[in-house]
């Protein structure tokens, strides 16, 4: 009866072309993860930053981030700032029961900063929206000499500060080797 009901209830969502929820995407590379999306966003304002009903595209534009640690590269998941359940549709994150100003789709680094007020955020911003720790020692689980790249150039600040204005290609590498900064180009339409 069980599974009856079960097979009815997902022909019913598939007649009404509703889309399934599907499990993250295998990682199709042997890039590990930083660290999972967390949950952060759907706790309530995180820096004045709230987790809505549906994305705000009044202040639209993208970032990139890129991590490396100790040499190594870690991918920067989606769904971070989407509040849970996640549903995934070809390895992108397409729905959530939230979502903030600052948050990713996939695992390319692009940051989509879509807000209902212009104004310039921070990457400090997006790691607490994560649920993480940044500092000039520490990025999410990673802990060592964080050097910062913005744009290319070396970044001498504190890291939480670096903005996330259009186009901005923002690189942290924790520990040595450093990796020179990579370039990264945005697909059209970003």
């Amino acid at each position: 009866m069980t599974r009856l009901l079960g097979t009815i209830l997902v022909g019913a969502m598939i007649g009404c072309g509703a889309p399934l929820p599907s499990a993250p995407p295998d990682a199709a590379t042997s890039t590990p993860t930083l660290a999972p999306p967390g949950d952060a966003a759907q706790a309530g304002p995180v820096d004045g930053i709230t987790c809505d009903n549906s994305e705000q595209l009044l202040f639209h534009i993208h970032a990139h981030l890129a991590v490396y640690v100790e040499g190594a590269a870690r991918l920067i998941p989606g769904g971070i700032g989407i509040g849970a359940p996640l549903v995934y549709e070809n390895g992108e994150v397409v729905s959530g029961s939230c979502f903030s100003w600052l948050h990713t789709h996939d695992d390319s680094g692009v940051i989509h900063i879509e807000s209902p007020v212009p104004r310039t955020f921070t990457l400090g911003e997006f790691f607490d929206l994560w649920g993480l720790p940044l500092s000039a020692t520490t990025v999410g689980p990673a802990q060592g000499a964080v050097t910062a790249f913005l744009n290319g150039q070396p970044f001498g600040g504190d890291p939480t500060t670096i903005p996330l204005d259009a186009q901005n290609v923002i690189q942290l590498d924790v520990g040595t080797p450093a990796v020179p900064a990579q370039p990264f180009t945005f697909p059209a339409g970003l």
